[in-house]
């Protein structure tokens, strides 16, 4: 039960380092992209990523091969997804969530904070994170598509291209 051999984990070693390698090598060369912090499915491949690791390890059933396989084909997949999702709206929009405004010129929105289980508080403490002392001097808090808080700052000149123009108020 506490020890099962020198063969066992000189296994896991080997198998280790190789798998490790080998998904460092795979994930280099499907570029910056693949772990990327941009939405679900990003996060359900990182997860699937280090469940096939851990699978690849402890498992003596799989071999090697199979958990390079695995992530290929899981990379391979994250790419397609993220290739496809830059040509095609409609599927962008299956995989991607909308940026959602909480707080706009003085006003919250409630109803989208309750929606994404928001409190008011967490938009306080946002605005503090960004060095804001006042929510008079914020024009948007908005919840981005990867779970992140932005807070905006009011603009000092009238003459602003607007980030929020794929936000609808």
């Amino acid at each position: 039960m506490f020890f099962n051999g020198w063969e066992i984990i000189g296994r896991t070693l080997l198998v280790g380092v190789l798998a490790y390698v080998g998904l460092i090598i795979i994930l280099r060369a499907s570029g910056k992209r693949t772990l990327s912090k941009m939405n679900a499915f990003d996060l359900i491949v990182t997860i699937a990523l280090g469940s096939t690791l851990a699978t690849i390890l402890l498992n003596n059933n799989v071999a090697l091969a199979e958990g390079i396989t695995a992530f290929v084909v899981l990379v391979a997949m994250q790419y397609i997804i993220a290739w496809l999702s830059v040509r095609s709206t409609v599927v962008s929009e299956m995989i991607k969530s909308q940026p959602e405004l909480l707080y706009y010129n003085g006003k919250f929105y409630y109803s989208t904070m309750k929606k994404s289980r928001i409190l008011e508080v967490e938009i306080l403490q946002a605005a503090r994170s960004s060095g804001i002392d006042s929510l008079e001097k914020v024009r948007a808090v908005l919840l981005e598509t990867d779970g992140n808080i932005s807070v905006l700052k009011k603009s000092d000149t009238g003459t602003e291209q607007s980030t929020l123009r794929n936000i609808q108020k």
